[in-house]
């Protein structure tokens, strides 16, 4: 019985993989002239970069380069390094979720992007190398796997991905510590027709903006 499912959980896996290679490469060619649109966009606002890369953490503890368009100020770092050393609260709830609810280093464009989770479309190029899958945890920045405790080896054991439990549930409505339980949960719960599902629910949550800043 164990072999049985150890094979199904192998198939499943490689079932896995090939959707999230053919589903990428598909949307990558059908959205590649709003991809072009977006970039030259954000091109146009301050001459920055269109795309932002960050080293995030994925599967097993890999590291890897995830792909965003640019939706900050080209200076972003430095400002947010002023802005947390200058606003008690601001940095307060940077220590709590990684997030503010009020960001003045988003550009005009970057909002609606965000709002939208068109900045999120790079990720196809992530999904399509493997680093990352449709449906998984969200890949995390050096910082926060502290944060994970015990449980970031079980929530890693899966690979990361584009959209989740978390990002149905909420998204930034949701505390730190109900993402890292819904990323548990997941990992535990993991199933195809569970990653059918969480593609299903994502849609309504992306077109209401759920949680989304």
């Amino acid at each position: 019985m164990r072999a049985l499912r150890s094979e199904y959980r192998s198939t499943s896996v490689s079932v896995k993989r090939l959707f999230d290679l053919a589903a990428g490469v598909t949307l990558l060619f059908l959205l590649a002239p709003l991809m072009l649109l977006i970039a030259g966009l954000i091109r146009a606002g301050d001459g920055g970069p269109a795309f932002f890369r960050q080293a995030r953490i994925g599967r097993s503890g890999k590291s890897f380069h995830c792909w965003k368009f640019r939706t900050m100020a080209s200076d972003a770092d430095e400002a947010l390094q002023r802005l947390l050393a200058s606003d008690p609260a601001a940095a307060r709830e940077w220590a709590e979720s990684q997030k503010l609810t009020r960001d003045p280093r988003i550009t005009p464009v970057g909002v609606f992007l965000r709002r939208s989770s068109l900045d999120e479309l790079p990720q196809l190029f992530n999904i399509v190398s493997g680093d990352m899958s449709f449906v998984g945890p969200r890949p995390i920045v050096a910082a926060e796997r502290e944060r994970y405790g015990e449980a970031f080896s079980h929530c890693f054991s899966v690979p990361p991905g584009l959209t989740g439990l978390w990002q149905i549930s909420g998204r930034s409505d949701c505390s730190y510590a109900t993402r890292i339980s819904l990323d548990s949960q997941y990992a535990s719960d993991w199933h195809l027709l569970l990653d059918a599902k969480i593609l299903v629910k994502t849609v309504p949550a992306v077109l209401m903006q759920k949680g989304s800043r």
